[in-house]
């Protein structure tokens, strides 16, 4: 079971999630490490911008509305005392946004406690801000006795926050659905002060140090017996000295004792511990870096997942953005569950997925299929159309599309192209998506405008209606792009939406090898995917 679907995780969960299915749920939600809760606490500022494309997606639910007063009123029927408890913070908090997302977050929370396994566990990557707010709903749905840990994640370096400490740290709230649940222990390495108590080396170059193999001075008594020449109170019966004897793990000391060998590579490390700070964040040299502003790394994913799931285990991210769950799950040869409102994260992560595993095989929910289904979309949601149209011609939306003025580019891509003197340089595509019934001549008109306007070379124009005679010829005029390679390309380029579904005409581009500049391609993982287990 590998599985993408684009729409609201709410719908999703209800409709097509089964209950007790899912063994690990991982959960980054909007409004965490890289958005400001105070923005939330007071209303936002005139003029304020979320800062990333699923915030962008959920600007209009996280407001105090209808919505979320007919949502907190429908928690009664599955969760009451949940309920009452969102009701009066309600009442203390005011109907803001604050409010808004507490009610919007804990309708997902029982959905998402419906679907575990008893043996599952969830954790939820929050911000410390209001970190407080959603366990308290937590130990509601989950019940306090099924509370884990509260995990604090160094996420970045040294923060100067103006009159208060830096705010440098992500919280992961660690719930199991019962007390029998999955838990593989993890270890970290030693320090280098704990290694260097191992200060003796065998002469196979192995480092250990001495214990104490008496049981002088120990409550509980031990045994008394001759080993060697040596009589002493032991701490273990003569058959597991002579075992410790074979496998070279007892010390004869030069005074006539006997201590235990401790080896250092025996040693599993230390267990972890509730404070990790040893997995740095993603800086902009990082390999793993896509592009994405709230990219976790791949480390922190594949902690989560090698601890609380077993291989085979079906992992579910909600809110999957640029799809690092997902990622780590595949690498780690477990089944997974990615829902994500955004056209934009699904075909990052369909790229993503595709990129570091190139024989990797899922399906995708919710994204247009024929021309019925991508009329609908256009109707329901422009935005949504338009980002999902640019990544029909392989296009990242321009600048994550967020809502508002563009200036006539749906789409922007760089490409790579050498100059005469055959150094790389990079080539400009942009792209103008029309989803309505009827488009013009002057459409093209203005693409090839903006073309000049933003010094791009290439022109992608999308449109779901078929376009007219004119408007072709029009495109014909802007002429061709000669490139290094010494062919030419249609500097303006019409597609179809059912041409591009069928297939049966693709853009016309350059070498992309360079990536764009919204999101990189993902390295192949050296690695070999295991085949599914159900």
């Amino acid at each position: 079971m590998k599985r993408l679907y684009f729409g609201d995780n709410l719908q999703v969960l209800r409709e097509s999630i089964n209950s007790e299915s899912v063994d690990l749920v991982y959960l980054d939600p909007p409004f965490n490490s890289n958005a400001d809760y105070n923005v939330i606490f007071g209303g936002r500022k005139s003029g304020d911008v979320p800062p990333q494309a699923q915030i962008t997606a959920f600007e209009d639910t996280w407001h105090w509305s209808d919505e979320s007063a007919r949502t907190l009123q429908a928690l009664y029927d599955v969760n009451g005392d949940l309920a009452e408890l969102l009701d009066l913070l309600v009442r203390r908090l005011g109907h803001n946004d604050l409010s808004a997302y507490l009610v919007m977050m804990a309708i997902r929370l029982v959905e998402l406690h419906r679907v575990l396994k008893p043996t599952g566990s969830l954790y939820l990557h929050c911000d410390p801000t209001a970190s407080h707010y959603l366990k308290v709903i937590l130990d509601s749905i989950f019940s306090i006795q099924n509370y884990r840990s509260e995990i604090t994640w160094k996420r970045t370096t040294a923060h100067n926050d103006p009159k208060k400490y830096g705010a440098n740290t992500d919280i992961l709230l660690y719930y199991a659905k019962s007390s029998n649940y999955v838990w593989n222990a993890v270890f970290t390495e030693h320090s280098e002060a704990y290694k260097s108590r191992f200060r003796h080396l065998d002469s196979d170059g192995r480092r250990w140090t001495d214990d104490n193999l008496t049981a002088k001075g120990l409550s509980g008594g031990g045994y008394t017996y001759e080993y060697k020449g040596i009589t002493s109170l032991w701490r273990c019966p003569i058959e597991k000295m002579q075992k410790l004897d074979s496998e070279n793990k007892l010390h004869f000391t030069k005074n006539g004792g006997i201590r235990l060998k401790r080896y250092l590579d025996e040693n599993l490390g230390t267990p972890l511990q509730a404070l990790w700070d040893d997995i740095p964040p993603i800086n902009s040299q990082a390999k793993e870096r896509l592009g994405y502003p709230t990219q976790k790394p791949l480390a922190l994913l594949e902690r989560i997942l090698q601890a609380s799931s077993n291989e085979g285990d079906i992992v579910l991210d909600p809110f999957c953005g640029c799809g690092t769950a997902l990622h780590a799950a595949q690498k780690l040869n477990r089944n997974w569950i990615g829902i994500d409102i955004t056209h934009l994260a699904i075909s990052l992560i369909e790229s993503r997925l595709q990129s570091a595993f190139p024989k990797i095989e899922f399906e995708v929910f919710g994204t247009p299929k024929d021309f019925a289904s991508a009329q609908d979309l256009s109707k329901r949601d422009k935005y949504q159309f338009q980002w999902w149209a640019c990544s029909l011609v392989k296009v990242p939306p321009y600048q994550g599309k967020k809502k508002g003025a563009d200036g006539g580019i749906d789409g922007l891509r760089y490409i790579s192209d050498l100059d005469e003197n055959k150094r790389e340089i990079k080539r400009k595509i942009v792209v103008s998506v029309k989803g309505g019934d009827n488009v013009s001549v002057s459409m093209v008109r203005d693409l090839i405008g903006t073309m000049s306007t933003n010094k791009a070379d290439l022109g992608f124009f999308v449109t779901l209606a078929e376009p007219t005679k004119a408007m072709i010829t029009e495109a014909t005029k802007a002429g061709f792009y000669r490139a290094a390679n010494g062919k030419d390309y249609p500097r303006v380029q019409i597609f179809t939406i059912e041409d591009l579904l069928s297939g049966a005409k693709k853009p016309e581009y350059l070498d992309l090898s360079l990536g764009d500049i919204t999101f990189k391609r993902a390295e192949k993982e050296s690695m070999t995917v295991q085949p599914e287990l159900f």
